[in-house]
């Protein structure tokens, strides 16, 4: 008999995989970003991470009404399926797996190395190769941990979340008060730096950027067939994992423009802020917690990673779902599955992060920690539709008002980064037309 996915995981370590995944990357690398494309207005950014925050929120919802009523092998996989039928299941998680976790769990990997370089004093490590190595070494640590005990990486993400809340909370109340204190954050919210970057349309572009801050948390989805009473948990899990990071992030935001002046920000990034705050051991103590928090983030993307194409396998489509949708007996992992996620990872983290190093690909080199993201926006948009359509016995609020707000939330992401990005959108859509042949021509060769 077939092995499967057994029964795990409870509601909290689905509440730590919502935080967990959300935190403890994007809020530490990209609140520089988005000040700086924001042309350093402060309530702009704050604006930002309410919007994208409130669209967050809004979609958890939605998604959270289908979670209690479908349950298979992969969330979001499931619900296209259902929504839209077996092919369009079969083309977002083909996405999924080959674009979206993959550059995604990259980008961890890559941040994690480079506060890693930073706590050592390594120069540069955005052009170190040496930072590059270490993304490597943490790929394979991270995917090790899960391919040979999912338990254990259960328990490492739940560990990570709380350990990466501290740093977030002590900048958060800290930052703030002493920011009152001296005027900083005043002096931050009333001056424009002139070391911003001038950008077109500021609100559009610190969306995008916030874009990636906020993501993960549909990654929890992944789990729901390893996920104890899954009807219930999933969307307990993602209701209230969200409201916890909208929360937190607008507090370490405000403390981190009330530790250092904008121009200081803009230059230096976060780090400067810790140093300022907590004195140069403090800022170290707190980078390595950062860096911790980086990991599980990381640990936390590898979980859906590993689990992308046996999400394909296991419903008879793809290359080779014989072998793919094999889970291993002892470890209770689908290990050809989890073998090929972590063999992307290593592939896109050399396209974008080595391809700069090298000289590679050119305008192809684009951010990776965006535009996936807005791609995934964007297919929810049919299976908010189709939700309307189909599930008729929701009152009116599930079955219509939610879904609307989803939709409308999606479409402005997406003319955010349209507008926000402009021609990199094109070279992003190439590549993506490329990868996604691909899956044409395997499901026509499944048939």
């Amino acid at each position: 008999m077939e092995a499967k996915l057994e029964k795990k995981y409870g509601l909290f370590t689905a509440i730590a995989m919502v935080v967990g995944i959300v935190i403890g990357s994007g809020i530490f690398f990209k609140t520089e970003a988005v000040l700086k494309v924001a042309n350093g207005n402060v309530s702009i950014g704050i604006l930002a991470l309410l919007i994208v925050g409130i669209i967050m929120i809004i979609c958890s919802y939605a998604f959270s009404i289908l979670a209690t009523r479908y349950e298979k092998v992969n969330g979001v996989v499931d619900y296209a399926e259902v929504a839209l039928g077996p092919k369009y299941g079969y083309y977002v998680g083909w996405f999924m797996t080959f674009i979206y976790y993959p550059t995604l769990t990259s980008v961890l990997a890559w941040v994690s190395a480079r506060y890693t370089c930073v706590l050592f004093g390594v120069p540069d490590p955005f052009t170190s190769g040496g930072c590059l190595a270490i993304a490597c070494f943490y790929l394979v640590a991270v995917y090790a941990m899960n391919a040979l005990s999912p338990i254990l990486a259960g328990k490492f993400q739940v560990s990570a979340t709380v350990i990466k809340l501290v740093p977030l909370v002590l900048m958060a109340v800290v930052g703030t008060f002493a920011g009152i204190g001296n005027g900083t954050l005043a002096s931050n919210f009333a001056a424009v730096s002139a070391t911003a970057s001038g950008t077109a349309n500021p609100l559009f572009a610190a969306c995008v950027a916030t874009a990636f801050s906020y993501e993960g948390w549909i990654i929890a989805t992944s789990i729901n067939a390893e996920l104890k009473d899954s009807k219930k948990n999933l969307p307990r899990a993602l209701i209230i994992g969200s409201l916890i990071v909208v929360v937190v992030y607008i507090c370490y935001y405000l403390g981190i423009n009330g530790s250092v002046t904008t121009g200081e920000l803009l230059a230096a990034g976060s780090t400067q802020a810790f140093v300022n705050t907590f004195g140069s051991v403090g800022g170290s103590i707190l980078t390595v917690f950062i860096v911790i928090s980086c990991l599980g983030t990381c640990n936390g993307l590898m979980l859906g990673c590993v689990r992308g194409m046996y999400s394909i396998a296991v419903r008879g489509e793809g290359p080779r779902p014989d072998v793919f949708r094999q889970v291993d007996p002892v470890t209770n992992m689908p290990t050809n599955s989890s073998i090929l996620g972590v063999l992307l990872c290593g592939v896109w983290l050399l396209y974008f992060f080595g391809g700069p190093l090298m000289g590679w690909f050119g305008p192809f080199s684009f951010d990776s920690s965006e535009l996936p993201i807005v791609t995934l926006y964007g297919a929810y948009v049919p299976i908010f539709i189709m939700m309307m359509r189909k599930e008729k016995d929701l009152g009116t609020f599930n079955r219509y008002v939610a879904p609307i707000l989803a939709i409308c939330g999606c479409v402005f992401m997406v003319a955010a980064a349209i507008f926000g990005h402009r021609m990199l959108v094109v070279y992003y859509l190439i590549v993506f037309a490329v990868v996604m042949a691909f899956g044409v021509f395997f499901s026509k060769k499944q048939k």
